[in-house]
């Protein structure tokens, strides 16, 4: 008899609700139970999955290890998807797999690579992947000759945080003053020089951020599956032009996204997005962890995440090559059911922690290969 597989995804984007349904509609029709912890009782991860838990708050980095360390043995978890304080706990890994639980992320030396920007950009650069023109900015001094410095190239300068994800923080300079027009229809990512300048001056401590020339559309966001051996078993690029989404297989993309999966040993899943500078594709953002619109190559005929809990549980599904690319699409909103209480209710049978586990499968149990 085929196990079930127990897997836990960590405070997670509501997005991965998707990931979820993936992961029980698998090819292999195995079954699987899902595990959610967050620290919102509302967020739609949590009714979506088997069983969940509220996250504590506050914990360090190392408290939130042992936290995951103790989930992992009392849940009796074969694979762990860890977003929330990712590089403690990859750093952790062999800890981990002596529960019983594989990681599924890269090892601690990528996470820690790609998660400054400016650090990221320097050792890309070091491969031969084309990156946009950057300064790192800390004062309003850096700040004035960095965007002059744009400005005199004809680039419109934006910024953003050099540690960061999802693009919180981004904002685009903007030379107009403040006025009514800023006030006017959604609120905007375009902010008035004058105005940044001002906060800086007046901030208490410095910013970090990563100023560099507003890159343009399409936007291509790379999803790679690459094996514990650094070798990349799928790349499919999903495109970006306004509303309009679409799939590419074209080299430019992937090219440079498959040499940074396996350069830097971006194991099991990341998001490399790259966007146009002037006529060339250019390295914009590298993600080590799943990307929220992983689900969407769906529409290929693709099951990403299924295709990683194998990698981590050491059933290779080879190379994963789209049967096709779908049509060109959009993204809507729709509803997601939520718990009707603020604590998820637990399964009964979830309670108790399995026994005689052995590299994330329980011992005695077939593994289909």
């Amino acid at each position: 008899m085929v196990s079930r597989v127990r897997v836990w995804l960590n405070r997670t984007y509501a997005e991965n609700v998707f990931f979820m349904d993936q992961l029980r509609r698998n090819p292999s029709d195995r079954a699987v139970e899902i595990h959610a912890t967050h620290g919102d009782p509302d967020s739609p991860v949590l009714a979506a999955a088997d069983t969940a838990e509220l996250e504590p708050e506050g914990l360090s980095p190392a408290g939130y290890v042992e936290y995951a360390l103790n989930q992992c043995a009392r849940r009796g978890i074969d694979v762990f998807v860890p977003r929330l304080h990712q590089a403690a706990v990859v750093a952790h890994r062999a800890e981990f797999e002596a529960a019983g639980t594989a990681v599924l992320a890269p090892p601690p030396e990528a996470v820690a690579v790609f998660h400054d920007k400016v650090v990221a950009y320097e050792a890309v650069q070091a491969i031969g992947v084309p990156v946009p023109p950057w300064w790192r900015v800390r004062t309003a001094t850096e700040l004035v000759a960095a965007v002059e410095e744009l400005e005199a190239d004809g680039h419109r300068a934006c910024f953003k945080p050099a540690s960061g994800a999802g693009g919180v923080g981004f904002r685009v300079i903007t030379r107009s003053p403040f006025s009514l027009t800023h006030l006017e229809g959604f609120p905007s990512p375009y902010v008035p020089f004058d105005l940044v300048l001002e906060a800086l001056r007046q901030a208490e401590e410095p910013v970090d951020w990563l100023v560099m020339p507003r890159l343009e559309q399409p936007e291509v966001s790379v999803d790679c599956l690459t094996g514990p051996d650094s070798r990349v078993r799928l790349a499919v690029g999903r495109t970006k032009n306004g509303r309009r989404r679409g799939f590419t297989l074209h080299e430019q993309w992937l090219e440079p996204a498959r040499r940074l999966a396996e350069g830097f040993g971006l194991h099991y899943l990341s998001n490399i997005q790259f966007r146009m500078l002037d006529d060339r594709p250019v390295l914009m953002d590298v993600n080590t962890r799943p990307a929220g619109g992983l689900h969407q190559l769906s529409l290929c005929g693709v099951n990403a995440p299924w295709a990683a809990v194998q990698l981590a549980l050491g059933e290779d599904p080879g190379e994963v090559v789209p049967p096709f690319l779908g049509q060109d699409y959009t993204v809507v909103s729709g509803p997601r059911p939520l718990r009707p209480v603020s604590l998820p209710q637990q399964r009964a049978e979830a309670a108790e922690p399995l026994a005689g586990r052995h590299r994330g499968v329980p011992v005695g149990s077939a593994v289909s290969l």
